[in-house]
């Protein structure tokens, strides 16, 4: 199969990108968080083929991107406090998991068979710009093998599906680097259903304290919910005295063969994690290295979205 189109950040790359999606095929478009693998969320052959592409399991659900609040209202309801959190955080690094409102024409395999829809819209002006063209919402998880390193770099995608998808559109790294939050908000309370990329500390204000709900029961409710998630190919430890021959990841004060941030920035943390842990891979790979060893990251602020990533990495593969 041939490698993928590299579509460049112009218009005619945006109308490129809009193109292949209209004809139901894959194409990797930036976020403000990480690259997606966006198709047409209408489209069930195309949706079908995001999860062939990545190894998905069909139980985990997919976000669906949306280019304004009037395309997100005619595809959901809006209970509780989500007027005022899209008021607040919408374009940006927020999902909303919401009740589908009836005809809303998203293709089944988007929800997982869920009667609620995960839902953002998204800040970069390149997928703004695809979706203004397309004139459709897109599904788009995380450009990746399912359960592996999310992609921040065009680079990063091309090395994990390569000819497994028609495009990529380059607008080069990712700034926020981790994915969205994703609350699911209710009449009674706000839930958190994933850590990610807008910290608590600014939601709070606006719903009251968050119930943390990340672990699912027996069915997921949003993304990033499986417990071994965004994993390396070697096995990674998170704190804790450095072994012979690991591939140690620092931050802050703690130094290491590599940082996430050496000022010990969280927000420079959350913005290299997904690079650094290619690297440290690739790294572990050059060396045979037993692990890779990270440093320990406050749990506050974009700390919280950090570890989440970190824990799931170092959890047991299944």
């Amino acid at each position: 199969m041939p490698a993928p189109e590299i579509l460049p950040d112009t218009p005619e790359g945006h109308a490129r990108a809009a193109a292949l999606l209209a004809e139901g095929r894959l194409v990797a478009l930036p976020t403000e968080t990480v690259y997606g693998l966006a198709a047409d969320a209408t489209a069930p052959d195309a949706v079908a083929a995001i999860y062939a592409a990545k190894g998905r399991p069909s139980h985990n659900p997919l976000i669906v991107h949306v280019p304004d609040l009037a395309t997100a209202r005619s595809l959901a309801t809006f209970p509780g406090r989500a007027e005022a959190l899209a008021a607040a955080f919408w374009p940006g690094p927020l999902t909303l998991v919401l009740p589908l409102t009836p005809g809303h024409g998203l293709a089944p395999a988007v929800t997982a068979g869920l009667p609620t829809v995960a839902i953002r819209l998204p800040a970069h002006p390149a997928m703004q710009a695809v979706l203004r063209s397309l004139k459709r919402p897109v599904a788009a998880p995380s450009a990746n093998p399912s359960g592996k390193i999310s992609a921040t770099t065009p680079a990063h995608v091309a090395e994990g599906l390569g000819p497994r998808i028609a495009a990529i559109l380059d607008a080069g790294p990712c700034t926020v680097g981790v994915e969205s939050t994703i609350l699911a908000p209710e009449a009674g309370a706000t839930r958190l259903l994933r850590e990610g990329g807008l910290p608590r500390e600014a939601i709070e204000p606006i719903t009251g304290p968050l119930v943390t709900d990340t672990t699912p029961g027996a069915k997921l409710e949003a993304p990033g919910q499986l417990a071994s998630h965004y994993a390396p190919r070697a096995p990674l430890h998170i704190g804790g005295t450095p072994q012979p021959g690991e591939i140690t990841i620092g931050f802050g004060a703690t130094r290491g063969d590599l940082t996430l941030s050496p000022k010990g920035d969280l927000e420079e943390a959350a913005t290299n994690l997904f690079a650094i842990l290619h690297l440290a891979d690739a790294l572990a790979a050059q060396r045979n290295a037993p692990a890779i060893r990270v440093a320990a990251i406050p749990e506050t602020g974009l700390g919280r979205a950090i570890n989440d990533r970190l824990r799931r990495a170092a959890a047991p593969r299944p």
